[in-house]
C-alpha cells in the first residue's frame, strides 16, 4: 500500500488514518456516549470517571478538530456547553458497535468471573 498525506500528516495506510482519529483509551467511548444524544462536558466526565479533567478536554478537542463532534456554546450565565456527534461521527457507531459485539463475545469465551 502506498503512503499518503492527510493534513499535513503521513499515513500508511487508511486504517492508520482511522485509528489516529478514533483510537486510543476516550475516542470511541466519547462517540459510543454520544450516540444518543448531546452531552454536557460534566455529564461526560461523570460518565468516564477514571478520565482526568485534562485528558478529556483535550480528546473532546481533538474530536471536534476532526469534526466527529460538534460543540455548541449557549449565551448563559454559567455558560453551558454541549457536545454531539456530527454526521461524520454517526457514520463511526456501526464500527463501534461491532467492536462492542466482539468484545461482548471475547468476555463470554474467555473471560473469568
Amino acid at each position: 500500500m502506498q503512503e499518503f498525506n492527510f493534513k499535513g500528516i503521513k499515513y500508511n495506510s487508511p486504517v492508520e488514518l482511522a485509528l489516529n482519529t478514533i483510537g486510543g483509551k476516550w475516542k470511541m467511548q466519547i462517540i459510543w456516549l454520544l450516540q444518543d444524544d448531546p452531552k454536557r462536558y460534566g455529564e461526560l466526565k461523570k460518565l468516564l470517571s477514571k478520565v482526568t479533567h485534562k485528558m478529556l478536554t483535550l480528546q473532546l478537542r481533538e474530536l471536534e478538530q476532526d469534526e466527529i463532534i460538534s460543540r455548541k456554546i449557549y449565551p448563559e450565565v454559567p455558560p453551558k456547553v454541549e457536545y454531539k456527534l456530527t454526521l461524520l461521527g454517526k457514520s463511526i457507531l456501526p464500527i463501534i458497535d461491532l467492536l462492542n459485539d466482539w468484545g461482548e463475545e471475547y468476555k463470554s469465551v474467555f473471560g473469568q468471573e
